[in-house]
């Protein structure tokens, strides 16, 4: 926000409370949440309930993530391409497709503004394959069978810069377990953890060469 943010886009946004939470949405930063239609029928009721009528400051954009194209779902709800955007994907690529998840940073590398970002949380593969010791990951995997969504895809671990430079991002952080932990969990909360294999990585869209 401090550092002129014009546009925030939210993928699977789920019951996120961010664009309620802070003052600038209603003062010009334009918010856009993504997700599922079935999802999002059930946060437009709840924030109708909530609010007295649904917010206006907020674009809602419904979309599934394996079946339709981010690009054109955007484009068509007034996303624009020349403001400097964050993108924030969290809780979503474990359940997608590799190909979902390339046309997902793909967009983002090719159709952000300068200064543009993205952060998002990943597993990897160990985590998603091994037995699940972690009770958050047991409960993942308990209700996702429920909804019918599997957990899919994951980022080997140590190689999330390598994957995103690929794709058009620079300045990649990357947090593990570890760093999560030490970076949250204090005093009462010490005993707290996180799954080892369980990350969140941000990254800076490279600017595009001009001729």
């Amino acid at each position: 926000m401090d550092d002129g943010l014009e546009q925030l886009v939210i993928l699977g946004a789920g019951f996120d409370s961010r664009a309620y939470r802070f003052e600038q949405f209603k003062r010009g930063v334009r918010a856009l949440e993504v997700d599922h239609p079935t999802t999002q029928e059930v946060k437009l009721k709840k924030l109708a309930a909530i609010f007295g009528s649904t917010p206006s400051h907020v674009t809602y954009v419904p979309i599934d993530f394996n079946e339709q194209s981010l690009a054109q779902r955007l484009f068509e709800s007034g996303y624009d391409e020349r403001l400097k955007t964050l993108l924030i994907w969290q809780g979503v690529t474990q359940y997608l497709t590799p190909d979902a998840v390339d046309d997902t940073l793909r967009f983002v590398a090719e159709h952000s503004g300068p200064g543009s970002s993205m952060v998002f949380d990943y597993m990897y593969p160990s985590l998603l394959a091994g037995a699940p010791r972690h009770g958050e990951v047991r409960n993942m995997r308990r209700y996702r069978w429920l909804s019918g969504e599997q957990l899919a895809f994951g980022i080997p671990e140590g190689t999330v810069t390598a994957l995103l430079e690929e794709r058009g991002f620079y300045r990649v952080k990357n947090a593990d377990h570890i760093a999560l932990e030490q970076a949250y969990f204090s005093h009462g909360s010490k005993k707290r953890t996180v799954a080892d294999g369980y990350a969140i990585a941000s990254a800076t869209v490279k600017p595009r060469e001009t001729v």
